[in-house]
């Protein structure tokens, strides 16, 4: 695997934690954190920062 240096918002970091937390507990994964998830992304793709 490669890895590659890139520069995150905060935000965007967040969600990227939010996801790999989420593929490690999919079976034990709370509602919340999937709402977490969503929320994050669409604020993201809506241009808040």
């Amino acid at each position: 695997m490669k890895t590659v240096k890139v520069e995150l918002t905060e935000k965007e970091n967040d969600l990227i934690q939010a996801i790999r937390n989420y593929r490690k507990s999919y079976i034990f994964a709370s509602p919340e954190m999937i709402f977490y998830i969503e929320k994050l992304f669409t604020e993201l793709m809506d241009g808040e920062e």
